[in-house]
């Protein structure tokens, strides 16, 4: 499938690229650029999609940059670009991979299919505030959009020991096909950080990421 979704947020100057994964596993090979200890490593990865998820994010850079160039990870497993200042963050399902690239600002991103059940995100991630904002015709997409705002917000403030719902507030929305959304993050000296996030929804997946 190649690209399947170029964004460019022009009043954040990010990028935002999503691939749809239909490749095989070799089709992949061949379109990503993969250091040979790092092929080793994924070759070592039992789960076909997760090799395939791990390529396709190479093969997505790739085409975003128009070039070669080499992902690696912190000790944190935060990702970055070798060579470059360019900040990045990625998230994948078995079919997409996502990432969003901004040159001075950190980002955050996450992508999730609605097949999947969020009601386990009620218990441990959402605050009694979220839960009685829960809209119980649509609370699955809802508690999709909490569970990506807030996966979002933690790989932007990349810290350690996050309480998802005590420490990210989400505010009151309405799902809708695309939208924004406001958070904070409350670090644990008590210091509060206001958050802006966009969410777009396509073929049964929500994609939320976070700029700045």
């Amino acid at each position: 499938m190649a690209l399947y979704l170029k964004k460019e947020l022009e009043e954040s100057r990010s990028v935002v690229g999503v691939w749809q994964i239909t490749e095989t596993e070799e089709e992949l090979r061949k379109l990503g650029s993969v250091p040979a200890d790092e092929m080793e490593e994924i070759s070592f990865i039992k789960s076909e999609s997760l090799r395939k998820q791990r390529l396709a994010v190479r093969a997505l850079l790739c085409e975003l940059f128009g070039e070669k160039v080499y992902l690696s990870h912190h000790d944190n497993g935060k990702p970055y670009l070798e060579n470059t200042v360019t900040n990045i963050s990625i998230s994948h399902t078995d079919k997409y991979v996502a990432v969003i690239l901004n040159d001075t600002e950190d980002v955050g991103i996450d992508i999730e299919s609605l097949a999947r059940d969020f009601s386990a995100v009620e218990r441990k991630a959402l605050s009694e505030d979220e839960i009685d904002d829960l809209d119980d015709d649509k609370k699955n997409e809802q508690l999709a959009i909490y569970w990506c705002a807030k996966e979002a917000i933690f790989k932007r403030i990349s810290a350690y020991n996050v309480d998802f719902a005590e420490q990210i507030e989400v505010e009151r929305f309405r799902p809708r096909g695309e939208g924004e959304l406001e958070a904070t993050f409350i670090h644990k000296d008590g210091y509060e950080e206001e958050f802006e996030l966009e969410y777009i929804t396509f073929d049964g997946h929500i994609l939320v990421w976070v700029v700045g």
